[in-house]
């Protein structure tokens, strides 16, 4: 049987005094109760995608190392750079570190970012951008910092070295020294870090996913939240052709909800991820908006046949989005159940890809 604990004023005056120590050598908030930390609550900046703010339990969470990584051509910079319009919307300031040297300013634009208030950084080494990132976020001055990609942090001694040179191990030390380095102060100054990544094939696997993400596993430890986003579908119309892709972005990890969650939407090239064709979804999913056959109703009334002319009505009748949106918030905030907020349909992946990997 288990001894009781007795808390003697002796020990609560030990404590108290061992506490204070502790704030006088290492300042104000070194040490503290976790009922009284009132900064221990993670505050969210939206993602872009009010699926993916669901799945995420809020959205991107502030003051952490956050990864987005998948095959190329799946919107990983389109959802960084929708993160970055958010932040400037409500006033904050935004660095872009382009190590890739790809990004494109018109494009940026059509998703809502200012570029004229956007900082960029186009940086000639690894080592440089990673010593750019670190006095940015020391700074308290910014609010997010955005690295595409880490494949691209070429370490200083492979660019010095000839074609062909083994630079074995280089990047992950590198990335490991500078996660270790930077993760404190991003606490502190409550600056959100996104790091890109690409993702590269695994020679020899027989059982399990083959592919993994560069620069080691430093990242997938030290990241808070890890996204996977992945193309499903192209989307067409008969008279334009290809308009668009429909991703799939699933929670793989995340220390500040539940993990494993999924949530899909559309990035309509040239403009970036549809916000109403999300409202749509859930709009739908919640009961706010009924289908029947191919119409789409609202309150018994018919809005449009078909998901793309539902979606071009409400683009054309803000007030009619903002009443839904209402709507479907109030819904959510009752505990109605939607894909973007349950594991099942995750839990639904993982079997098929045992059933796959048993064949």
């Amino acid at each position: 049987m288990a001894t009781q604990i007795t808390n003697s004023p002796d020990r609560q005056k030990a404590l108290n005094l061992v506490l204070n120590q502790i704030e006088k050598s290492f300042g104000k908030g070194a040490i503290m109760r976790l009922g009284d930390a009132q900064r221990m609550r993670v505050e969210t900046i939206s993602s872009g995608a009010m699926t993916l703010d669901i799945a995420l339990g809020g959205g991107l969470p502030k003051g952490r190392v956050i990864e987005i990584y998948g095959p190329e051509s799946s919107g990983k910079t389109t959802l960084a750079l929708h993160a970055i319009s958010e932040i400037q919307r409500s006033g904050g300031v935004a660095a872009f570190v382009d190590a890739e040297h790809a990004l494109d300013p018109t494009y940026s634009a059509a998703l809502g970012v200012d570029i004229n208030n956007l900082l960029v950084s186009q940086p000639d080494s690894g080592e440089a951008a990673l010593e750019i990132v670190d006095q940015l976020v020391r700074s308290a001055a910014v609010d997010i910092v955005v690295i595409d990609s880490v494949a691209a942090l070429v370490p200083r001694a492979e660019i010095e070295g000839d074609m062909g040179d083994s630079h074995m191990g280089l990047q992950a030390r590198l990335m490991s020294q500078a996660l270790r380095k930077i993760t404190g102060s991003i606490s502190k100054s409550g600056c959100t870090v996104i790091f890109i990544n690409q993702l590269r094939q695994k020679i020899g696997v027989t059982y399990g996913s083959p592919e993994t993400t560069t620069g080691g596993t430093a990242l997938k430890f030290y990241a808070s939240v890890r996204l996977d986003i992945r193309r499903i579908q192209t989307l067409k119309r008969a008279n334009e052709g290809e308009y668009g892709n429909r991703v799939k972005v699933k929670v793989a990890k995340n220390k500040v909800a539940p993990p494993f969650r999924i949530a899909e939407f559309d990035i309509i090239f040239g403009k970036g991820i549809s916000t109403v064709g999300c409202l749509v979804d859930l709009a739908e999913e919640t009961g706010v908006i009924t289908r029947r056959g191919a119409w789409y109703s609202y309150e018994g009334d018919n809005l449009a046949q078909g998901r793309d002319n539902t979606v071009k009505y409400m683009e054309e009748n803000a007030e009619f989005v903002t009443k839904v949106q209402q709507q479907v918030l109030d819904k959510l905030n009752t505990g109605v159940a939607v894909s973007a907020n349950t594991l099942k349909q995750a839990e639904e992946e993982s079997e098929d890809t045992d059933d796959d990997d048993e064949e």
